[in-house]
């Protein structure tokens, strides 16, 4: 697989729930850097807590929440993804649109480090 494949599995897994194909092609040491001032935004560090603190987490709060792809960018080792959030928060019942890139880093064939960058004053108004 191509580095792009790998990222499109990676969305793919996230997608349909898949988490044990996530955990397949992230390395066990996986760096999860979320934007500064994303709700519930941390650096999580290991595939497994991505799947619990990051992923599972969003189906608590969001009643839908989704990433739509507008670009794939390969720079190697450096996968990067330009599209824009959608969702609706549950409590408010507000949506929202923002702007968004995600930068993967690849070792050795598996996601090593993922970067986020949005606006989150977008998501955060959905909240409010």
């Amino acid at each position: 697989m191509t580095n792009i494949e790998i990222i499109q599995e990676l969305y793919r897994a996230f997608r349909e729930k898949d988490y044990d194909a996530f955990l397949r092609i992230c390395t066990p040491d996986l760096e999860w850097i979320q934007n500064e001032g994303f709700p519930r935004g941390a650096t999580h560090r290991g595939a497994e807590a991505v799947v619990a603190g990051v992923f599972k987490a969003f189906n608590h709060d969001w009643e839908s929440w989704s990433f739509d792809i507008e670009q794939y960018i390969d720079a190697g080792e450096t996968i990067i993804v330009i599209g824009r959030y959608t969702g609706c928060y549950r409590l408010s019942g507000k949506s929202f649109r923002s702007p968004a890139a995600h930068v993967y880093d690849l070792c050795d064939g598996k996601v090593c480090r993922f970067r986020q960058f949005t606006d989150t004053k977008m998501i955060w108004d959905a909240m409010n």
